[in-house]
């Protein structure tokens, strides 16, 4: 998963070298997270925990969940679904693609205070964009259809760790 500020699409792409957490996805040549590098941390939704890894730099953020699978995806053993938080610095209008990301995934766009503002739910090798529509702080991936079958929407709100939100 790419994601592509408004307007900004050249800056993604000319960021695309730098340096972060990433590997190649086997066989492919095509670069990916490197997932057990990354920093983790849990988040609820109406009582429901996610385990997620958060992508706070460029780099982390535009490789996204590109090239992971299906079972890397999975829900943990206890049921807790399995994710990517993005971090950005402040609210801004935000646009995410599948570019690259071979599974179906839901995205929710979510304020600083933690209120879901917008959901979709994409499909895999979309290149097409998905508007926050509003200022957005975060965004949370998860498997296509975890949000529908959890009754997961706009309005609703994310609890996060105050450690995401303000990092030492």
């Amino acid at each position: 998963m790419r994601w592509v500020k408004l307007g900004t699409a050249a800056v993604t792409l000319a960021i695309a070298g730098a340096g972060c957490h990433s590997a190649s996805a086997p066989g492919t040549g095509t670069p990916r997270n490197d997932l057990s590098a990354m920093e983790t941390t849990t988040l609820t939704i109406n009582g429901h925990r996610f385990d997620v890894w958060v992508a706070r730099t460029d780099r982390e953020r535009e490789l996204g969940l590109m090239q992971v699978t299906a079972q890397e995806m999975a829900p943990q053993a206890d049921g807790t679904e399995r994710g990517m938080l993005f971090v950005f610095e402040y609210e801004q209008p935000l646009e995410f693609w599948m570019k690259n990301t071979i599974i179906p995934l839901d995205i929710a766009y979510i304020r600083g205070d933690g209120q879901i503002i917008k959901t979709y739910t994409m499909a895999p090798f979309d290149t097409h964009l998905y508007p926050s529509l509003m200022p957005a702080k975060l965004a949370l991936e998860v498997n296509a259809g975890v949000f529908g079958r959890l009754g997961i929407a706009a309005g609703d709100t994310v609890r996060i760790p105050e450690s995401v939100l303000k990092p030492d």
